[in-house]
């Protein structure tokens, strides 16, 4: 961790900036909580634990100064919540995410399905993918699993959409 806020506060002075103790207040929060796609207000919540001090405008600015810099990458899910991820070195920016229309759940895909893909927009395209990320929409195993995935609304399936067939039971089991 120590190593990883060094790296940051090194990105930061590279670009003029000093690593302050809000900011790095700010910065172990989101370590500590990799796993979390905290939003800004999550960070401010865990981060005022550790620095009282600290206001809500100035965690607000450093999630943006690291996102501009790339310490971090800035997430929208479509709840108009915009939420924050540390890039570490190993993930590179292979990133993908499952997210659930019903819960809300974000679910990570670590591993990158889209090289392919990207050496033949280099091939064809003539075009150096710099960054992607995939977002899924959909429901998640959990809520399909409660059978969360049933129309909320009874009219979904008028019934006179069912039709008759004929065709004998299929054998194949």
């Amino acid at each position: 961790m120590e190593a990883r806020i060094e790296k940051i506060k090194q990105q930061l002075q590279s670009q003029g900036y000093k690593l302050t103790p809000q900011r790095e207040a700010t910065v172990r929060v989101l370590l500590e909580n990799e796993e979390d796609h905290l939003s800004a207000e999550d960070v401010f919540m865990l981060v005022k634990d550790k620095a009282p001090e600290i206001g809500l405008a100035t965690v607000y600015r450093t999630l943006e100064l690291l996102s501009d810099m790339h310490v971090l990458e800035k997430m929208n899910f479509g709840d108009g919540v915009a939420r924050y991820d540390l890039r570490s070195d190993s993930t590179h920016h292979h990133h993908h995410h499952l997210i659930c229309v019903q819960c809300g759940a974000v679910d990570e895909i670590m591993e990158d399905w889209l090289g392919p893909l990207e050496e033949r927009l280099a091939r064809e395209y003539n075009f150096k993918v710099l960054d992607h990320r995939l977002d899924f929409q959909g429901i998640c195993h959990r809520c399909l699993e409660k059978g969360a995935d049933q129309p909320k609304n009874k009219d979904a399936n008028p019934k006179h959409h069912h039709h008759h067939t004929s065709a004998k039971p299929s054998t194949l089991v």
